[in-house]
């Protein structure tokens, strides 16, 4: 059984995580919505991945017989004033989860709950890629400015990227 405070902050972090994929999804049909069916596709993705994020999250209590407990989602943004402004609420974001993560992993520290620890790392090192991935995506945004070949192009690179199930192993994959 985990202490009682990491299992509130853990319920707490489900809802973060799922409340990630809801403002993807969210961005998603605003790129849909416009015509950048690329960056829609991105925005698709990284809703997915916040989901499993999510579920790790949900196993990790579950097989610590913790109370999982599903907390309300607040309705997300719908608009963006441009590409860019999307994605650097994206970031932003992104560095909001970050921080969560990080007090995450000092309750742990604190409680002395290695096993989380060990779940957490995972989660420090994945918030390294995301937040670096959201980052180029605004520095490019930011370069190609208002080109529409340069917007294009981009949009067209970004709706490449596909969503790959997690292996169902160790609870770091």
């Amino acid at each position: 059984m985990m202490n009682e405070k990491m299992q509130n902050a853990m319920n707490e972090q489900i809802k973060n995580e799922l409340f990630s994929a809801y403002l993807y999804l969210s961005m998603a049909a605003y790129f849909h919505r416009i015509g950048h069916d690329g960056m829609g596709q991105w925005m698709r993705v990284q809703a997915l991945e916040e989901q499993t994020h999510a579920m790790k999250l949900f196993d990790h209590l579950k097989d610590r017989e913790g109370n999982i407990q599903l907390l309300a989602l607040e309705q997300p943004q719908v608009e963006w004033s441009s590409p860019l402004d999307a994605f650097k609420a994206a970031y932003k974001h992104e560095q909001f989860i970050t921080g969560k993560i990080n007090d995450l992993m000092k309750l742990a520290h604190e409680t002395g709950d290695f096993a989380s620890m060990t779940l957490l790392n995972w989660f420090v090192d994945e918030q390294v890629e995301e937040e670096a991935t959201a980052a180029k995506t605004v520095q490019e945004l930011e370069m190609i400015g208002s080109d529409g070949n340069g917007i294009l192009m981009l949009d067209r690179e970004l709706g490449a990227r596909t969503f790959t199930m997690p292996q169902q192993g160790g609870k770091g994959e």
